[in-house]
Formats: C-alpha cells, structure tokens, sequence
C-alpha cells in the first residue's frame, strides 16, 4: 500500500470554486429523506459535506488501496447555505499520526463567500491496510438495490425525540454520492468494500450525520438554524439495515444517537 507520510502535513487542496446548485440539493434531500419543501433556497446543514468532498476527495485518493473511513466529523455553520452562489473551499491536513499501520489524519475545511466564513468543518480519517482477514463466511450478503431496513418499533428511555426510523438502500447511496462527490468505493462497490476489510458495502458516515441534523435543522423557517455539530463513528451501518434515531434537545441544542438493539452506530452533540 501506498499510504503518504507525516509530510502530508500542512498540504493545502484547493481553493476551489464550489456551488450548492437546486439539482443537487433535491438529490441529496431525495437521498437522505428530508423535507424537499423547506430546502430550495438552502441546502440542509448536512450538504457541508459536498463542499467538504470538494477538497477532500484528492486527499483521499492519495491513500491508494488504503481502507478510509470517517472516525470524526465536526462542522460549525456561521450562516445558511444558499443555493446558486459561488463559494471557495480550501482543505488543510492539519495532522498525520500513525499507530500500528493504522493513519489518522485530521482533515481541516474552510467554505467561505467574498471571503466571510459560511461553514467550517473538522474531520478525521483512519486509513488502514487490509489485512486479508476476512474469510469467506464474513462476506455479507448485499440487498437488492431498492430494499431498506424493515421497521420495528422500540422505545428509548429517557429520549426527548424519537425514534425515528432510518435506513439507506444501495441506490440512496448512489443517490448521496451524486450529490456529495464522496465516491469512496467502499460505500457502493460490493468487492472494493471486502478487498478493504468490511466484508460488504457500508453506508457514507456524513449520510447518518445529515439524519441526526433533521430533528434540529427542521423546525421552523430560519435556514441557518444550527451552530455546531460534533460526530463520532461508532461502527459502520450497512445498506438495508433498520437503524433508529433518539436524543434529547433544548432551545440551546443536544445530544443525538443513531442506534439499533446491539448500540450505537454515530453518536453526536449539535448546539443553535
């Protein structure tokens, strides 16, 4: 594997010349399952992610036959993101640490407008080799490519919200790559997934991110509702799999958890 080294620090990507255009923002709304009525002039505070793919994406790509997979993510949002503007996004590699074979990479991004800050992000990025320990009986079976989690209702004790049902299909991650440009193999190519190490095609981390926002970003008409929103990647989520939404909100934000009977896939705090 070729995998870059602690020189990676400090390497700029960008800027680059980025817009939130309406076709986009209907797919991405279509692929998450958010109110197609509310984001027309805006898009939804999770599509920070297009922009943060914008530059992320050649970094990624430096990582060769590296399994990559989201650790971290934070963004803090300092205004709406409007459609049909032209905005510059620049993406730092603040930070390159190995342990064991294993690459953590923080990944800082910067979304500005003639030059006002719009969105700020904070990402980490766990590269590793595949090992070729997966074994044929650890290969799952993939769904077809329409079919989502079946629901079952639970009960959540002591959440203020939910829960609310979530799954993605194979095609809404296609849907979420179109609109995002986060084309990692692994969340789409069945055999690029196993040969890294997951036995299967597992769901964008950033797609379960914009469903822990929609309980907070939804209310309301204001389009920059959220402040900040910090993530973390519990374990990965795999396409036609019934995952449940619960949490807890104030006038100021809360706390919020993607779950299911064995625990959490994402957990996450998000402040207004």
């Amino acid at each position: 594997m070729t995998t870059p080294s602690v020189d990676l620090e400090g390497r700029r990507f960008g800027p680059v010349r980025f817009r939130w255009c309406r076709e986009k923002v209907a797919d991405f709304v279509d692929a998450t399952g958010d109110d197609p009525k509310r984001w027309v002039d805006h898009a939804p505070p999770g599509m920070a992610a297009a922009a943060l793919f914008a530059v992320a994406a050649p970094l990624l790509a430096e990582f060769d036959d590296a399994s990559v997979i989201h650790g971290e993510q934070a963004f803090t949002w300092h205004g709406p993101l409007t459609t049909e503007i032209d905005h510059e996004v620049v993406g730092t590699v603040a930070r390159v640490r190995e342990r064991r074979g294993v690459r953590f990479v923080t990944f800082e991004l910067a979304v500005t407008n003639d030059g006002r800050p719009i969105v700020e992000g904070r990402s980490m990025f766990i590269a590793s080799e595949p090992d070729g320990s997966v074994r044929a009986d650890d290969e799952v079976v993939e769904p077809q490519a329409h079919v989502r989690g079946a629901f079952e209702a639970v009960e959540v004790a002591g959440s203020e919200f939910g829960p609310f049902a979530r799954s993605a299909s194979r095609a809404d991650l296609v849907r979420y790559a179109g609109a995002t440009r986060d084309w990692n193999p692994i969340h789409w190519d069945h055999d690029a997934a196993v040969a890294a190490g997951l036995g299967g095609v597992i769901c964008h981390g950033l797609l379960q991110l914009a469903w822990m926002l929609q309980p907070f970003a939804t209310p309301g008409t204001d389009p920059a509702p959220l402040e900040a929103g910090r993530f973390r990647f519990r374990r990965p989520l795999r396409p036609g799999v019934q995952a449940y939404l619960a949490g807890t909100v104030t006038d100021d934000g809360g706390t919020v958890e993607l779950f299911d009977d064995e625990g959490p896939y994402v957990t996450g705090t998000v402040s207004r």
